[in-house]
């Protein structure tokens, strides 16, 4: 009730239930919520790929339905300090009782392995042009974990940018929100998008769709793109 009070004077909703173990679980289910239909989500793109059909142009059809759907998108992976962690603990918590939480972990399973797809179709792009992933150079087009923001925390770009130097891929990247990429082992600085710099790359991955990014300048001076967020403009 004290709770209740204090955030009813500057909050305009408040919902109040009985414990704060229910308010706590009521922030991982929506955490888990979103980890599980962006897992269902990244193993479709996965299936439409094999399946030669274009998953945005299904994703985009079945959110015209008005009711029942709710439209995920896939992508690189999963970032930030919620979607990626909480459900684990909560995942954790439960093995501590003797519970497996099967929905939560595959979905986790699957989110984290986005990355090395990716990284295969880095792999995919270059062999086309008669390349290998050593010896190549990659630029990595946003590292932060979402568009329009700095923060990097559990990014998937940084999963990204460690594959490819396993590679044996020298790696650049722009991200017009972060300037410095200091984590995670990394000490990288952003390097300007211009035409010369992509001219000058073997091939982009876009891992964050900044909105602040020229896709069309990307799309007409890259050698070939890899995007993982459907930014690119389409014909």
């Amino acid at each position: 009730a004290v709770a209740t009070a204090f955030y009813q004077s500057t909050i305009d909703v408040v919902v109040p239930v009985s414990s704060p173990e229910a308010a706590e679980l009521v922030k991982l289910l929506e955490n888990t919520f979103r980890s599980v239909n962006i897992g269902l989500v990244n193993e479709m793109a996965i299936v439409c790929d094999r399946l030669g059909v274009d998953v945005w142009e299904v994703i985009d059809a079945a959110a015209t339905k008005p009711f029942g759907f709710m439209k995920f998108t896939p992508g690189p992976g999963i970032g930030g300090h919620c979607i990626p962690l909480d459900p684990h603990y909560l995942a954790w918590k439960m093995r501590t009782l003797n519970y497996k939480t099967r929905f939560i972990e595959l979905a986790g399973e699957l989110n984290a392995a986005m990355p090395e797809y990716w990284i295969g179709k880095v792999a995919e792009r270059l062999n086309d042009a008669g390349k290998a992933v050593r010896g190549s150079t990659v630029l990595v087009l946003g590292v932060a974990y979402k568009r329009n923001i700095d923060d990097t925390r559990e990014s998937p770009a940084l999963d990204v940018i460690r594959l490819l130097h396993q590679r044996g891929a020298t790696v650049r990247y722009h991200d017009p929100h972060v300037p410095q990429l200091k984590e995670d082992g990394l000490d990288l600085a952003s390097v300007p998008l211009t035409p010369a710099t992509l001219e000058g790359v073997d091939c982009v991955i876009v891992v964050t769709d900044h909105a602040a990014v020229d896709y069309g300048m990307v799309a007409r001076h890259a050698r070939a793109v890899v995007d993982t967020r459907h930014a690119r403009p389409r014909p």
